[in-house]
């Protein structure tokens, strides 16, 4: 495999607590050997997370020394509260984020000074010019919420164009998908690179409720087996096929030309290690920093 299938980034969530706290650290650890580009840490809806996000991206990044971005999400929020998340990640020494509109929490009604995620990548442009590398989602099935998959389509080229530096995709189970969404991007002049984001398989029923949810679908073939497996409390081969499922899938992704691939942990990480193992990527080394001549 080429140089450029060592592309990798993993997500996380803030934990609860310092024992969830310890148990993610460990995991960040274990994935630091791949040599991720970066880790990114989730933002609860409406910024319900935002000291938690702040605290676990400096843990993070002290434990690894690897990249470390915050999601920051804009429903509900004002220019002036984005500005202060914005000075507060840069006395931290955080130079990425993931800029999204965010869930809308249930009953709100005051959606706050920015509608779209586009216009909050146009304030941070606006705001810290090139001091942080934007990240911002595409879906390749489409959002849940579009009214229709060329609005969808839309919507993403807009975030593009504001000036997101790259684009992280919902999960799928799909790649012909990935490639007709990337393939239209690219006809309508979208050139921003587009990551596919990776949800390992472990869990059938949390699978499917966080699938139904997202409207993300699982192809027959899978959930099918996968419900099987389920139903005879046989989590080897469920594991197993998971496993098999998700190579599979990242092969094909990386042979036709993606650019790299975000793993969605769960905070977890031994699903993902067997992946990228059988991907051949578990000689990378993780990126340390250089080593201080002074005595």
């Amino acid at each position: 495999m080429s140089e450029q299938f060592a592309k990798l980034s993993f997500e996380f969530f803030p934990p609860k607590d310092d024992a969830g706290l310890t148990k993610l650290l460990d995991t960040a650890k274990q994935l630091a050997g791949y040599g991720p580009e970066f880790f990114s840490v989730t933002f609860g809806a409406g910024g319900s997370t935002q000291q938690r996000t702040l605290d676990t991206v400096k843990a993070v990044m002290e434990a690894t020394n690897i990249p470390t971005a915050p999601h920051i999400s804009c429903i509900g929020s004002t220019k002036v509260r984005i500005l202060d998340m914005l000075k507060t990640y840069q006395e931290a020494g955080i130079n990425r984020l993931v800029a999204l509109r965010g869930d809308i929490p249930s009953g709100m009604v005051d959606y706050g000074e920015f509608a779209y995620a586009n216009e909050l990548v146009e304030f941070i442009r606006e705001q810290a010019g090139d001091h942080f590398h934007l990240s911002v989602a595409g879906y390749p099935e489409y959002h849940p919420q579009a009214n229709s998959p060329l609005d969808d389509l839309s919507h993403f080229m807009h975030k593009c164009k504001a000036g997101a530096n790259q684009a992280i995709t919902q999960y799928f189970y799909n790649p012909d998908a990935y490639f007709y969404f990337v393939d239209s991007c690219r006809e309508n002049g979208v050139e921003t690179p587009i990551v596919p984001g990776i949800m390992p398989i472990t869990n059938y029923k949390q699978l499917a409720r966080f699938s139904d949810m997202c409207k993300a679908e699982i192809p027959r073939w899978i959930r099918e087996r996968l419900a099987y497996y389920d139903s005879k409390d046989d989590r080897v081969s469920l594991r197993e096929f998971g496993e098999q499922v998700i190579t599979l899938q990242c092969e094909t992704l990386l042979n036709n030309g993606a650019p790299g691939l975000h793993f969605y942990t769960l905070n977890k990480a031994d699903a993902i290690d067997h992946v990228l193992q059988n991907l051949m990527l578990s000689s990378i080394q993780p990126k340390l920093p250089p080593e201080d001549d002074n005595p």
